[in-house]
C-alpha cells in the first residue's frame, strides 16, 4: 500500500510541477522577477549561465529540503515529493535547455510530432522579447494547435 501511495505522490507531484512551471513562468518570471528572466529572452551577456538559471536552483533547494525532511523526520512523503520535483526538473532541463535551446549539442535531430509541437510553442513564446504579451508559458504540455501540421 505504501509503495502505491509513494508512486501516486511522485506522479502527482511531477504533473503538478507542469502547472507550477507555467504559473511561475507567467506570473513570476514575466512578473516581479523579470530581472532574472529577461536575459533568457534577450541575451545581454557572454556567459553560458543565465540569471534565469536561478529558478532551477530554487526548485533544486525545495527538492533537497523535501529529501532532508523525508530522511530525518516522520515526513516520509518528502521522498516522493522531492523525487517528483527532481524528475520534472530533469525533464524540463532536457526539453528546454538541451533540446530547444541546445545548451548541449544533443537531440538536434529529434523531429517527431511532440518535438515539433513543443519547439513551435517555445518559438512563439520567444517571439516576444519583453515581459508583456507573452504566450505559451508551459513546457511539457502546450496548446494542441502547435501539434497540428501547417
Amino acid at each position: 500500500m505504501k509503495v502505491a501511495l509513494w508512486i501516486l505522490i511522485f506522479l502527482a507531484t511531477f504533473c503538478f510541477m507542469e502547472f507550477m512551471a507555467w504559473f511561475t513562468h507567467k506570473y513570476v518570471m514575466h512578473g516581479f522577477l523579470w530581472s532574472l528572466h529577461k536575459d533568457h529572452h534577450k541575451k545581454d551577456h557572454d556567459s553560458w549561465f543565465e540569471r534565469n538559471d536561478a529558478f532551477f536552483i530554487f526548485y533544486a533547494l525545495v527538492s533537497m529540503t523535501l529529501f532532508y525532511l523525508g530522511s530525518y523526520t516522520s515526513f516520509w512523503y518528502g521522498w516522493p515529493l522531492g523525487f517528483g520535483i527532481l524528475a520534472y526538473g530533469i525533464a524540463y532541463f532536457t526539453v528546454h535547455d538541451i533540446f530547444i535551446h541546445q545548451r548541449f549539442k544533443i537531440f538536434r535531430n529529434a523531429n517527431n510530432w511532440y518535438a515539433r509541437g513543443v519547439r513551435r510553442a517555445h518559438k512563439i513564446h520567444h517571439k516576444h522579447l519583453g515581459k508583456e504579451d507573452g504566450e505559451c508559458f508551459g513546457m511539457l504540455v502546450v496548446p494542441f494547435k502547435y501539434f497540428k501540421k501547417k
